[in-house]
């Protein structure tokens, strides 16, 4: 397994700087917000839209309103008056002495002082509360997370694996994205999923991700030796979950699996071969696509041997059109004469089979 050589001249402590990452791992659950000055602006755009109300109001009572010193109320003089009403100065200099002009105050000139007042108000509140309310939106989410899935890496791979589990019906809201890029994580955040920044290959972050209560963990960083500490830790932190890891090179497969990954997902290679593959066979690359796209297309479903199905042959089973059995780790083809009769537990391979099997779950319609 490859790994990169430290730099002579750099001062950097990678293992401090990676235990500083992970003591400031927090979850980000997804939440609509707007730019920090963008939010400034438009609340900057109201205020003065309330000054020009009242201005206007003003200018529009005419001799209604009477200046202490005698003299019309000019432009200046009203937005004078608005600024010093809605700020609830009042110096009283500027007042209206007709009864238009007082109803005017009452239905337009108060309400925009309150307005004001609120959005200043609000506008300070929401600064001082804005830490408090994330902090309360994780620990919910903390609370109401499990059997989620949890994807390390949010690289090609990484995205591609979160979108293939929306196309197969699995809601964002149960993928959680681990991932150290802050450039990568706040991509997985805006596009709607909760993301934990922090380094995957460490305890402390898988357990902020909630990795105990996870279903599946995916696990997809760029290197090789990342994905298999990565393998190693979740799988002490989950031994009941799924974990399916990618590896670059088929020599390192073995050594997922044996760190505790249940299924090596070897990319470069699989990508050689099936480019090579469709140079000779153009529609083999067209197929094994569709494939992987749960959501049209072709869709191999997989489920358990009930007790009921037990005993049964694989053209017997109803729903789908069976080309694989795994039982006790190993693959059986549809033609294995080693399949025989099925045997509870076991678990099928195959195709739906007309309307009996719901696509992209068992055969029974339920997910598996």
């Amino acid at each position: 397994m490859s790994s990169t050589p430290s730099t002579g001249g750099s001062r950097r402590d990678p293992g401090r700087e990676a235990a500083a990452a992970a003591r400031q791992a927090r979850a980000q659950p997804p939440i609509q917000r707007r730019p920090p000055l963008q939010a400034l602006a438009l609340r900057g755009l109201l205020a003065v839209g309330l000054l020009l109300v009242v201005a206007v109001t003003v200018l529009l009572g005419g001799d209604g309103f009477v200046d202490e010193t005698g003299g019309d109320v000019g432009v200046v003089d009203a937005l004078y008056y608005a600024s010093v009403t809605t700020t609830t100065t009042g110096y009283g200099d500027i007042t209206p002495v007709t009864t238009g002009t007082r109803l005017a105050t009452l239905l337009v000139i108060t309400p925009a002082r309150v307005g004001f007042l609120l959005l200043l108000v609000g506008t300070t509140v929401e600064l001082l509360t804005e830490r408090w309310r994330e902090a309360h939106r994780r620990d919910r989410w903390r609370r109401r997370v499990d059997e989620h899935y949890i994807i390390t890496g949010y690289g090609v791979k990484g995205r591609s694996a979160a979108r293939a589990l929306c196309e197969d019906g699995v809601s964002q809201e149960a993928i959680v994205i681990v991932e150290l890029r802050r450039d990568a994580a706040d991509e997985a955040s805006a596009e709607g999923y909760t993301v934990i920044v922090g380094d995957a290959s460490r305890a402390q972050v898988l357990r902020e991700a909630r990795i105990e209560r996870a279903r599946a963990v995916i696990i997809a960083p760029s290197r090789d030796d990342t994905a298999v500490l990565t393998t190693l830790t979740a799988r002490e932190l989950a031994p009941r979950a799924t974990i399916i890891a990618s590896v670059r090179e088929e020599e390192n497969a073995h050594l997922l699996r044996q760190s505790g990954a249940d299924e090596a997902i070897v990319s470069a290679e699989t990508s050689g071969r099936l480019l090579g593959l469709t140079s000779r066979n153009p529609r083999v690359g067209q197929i094994v696509s569709d494939l992987l796209h749960t959501d049209y297309g072709l869709a191999l479903v997989e489920h358990e041997v009930s007790q009921g199905e037990a005993g049964s042959g694989i053209a017997d089973l109803p729903g789908q059109r069976t080309i694989a059995v795994v039982r006790d780790g190993r693959m059986l083809r549809y033609d294995d004469p080693e399949i025989g009769d099925l045997q509870e537990g076991d678990r099928v391979v195959g195709f739906p089979n007309g309307d009996d099997g719901a696509h992209g779950g068992r055969a029974d319609g339920t997910k598996d």
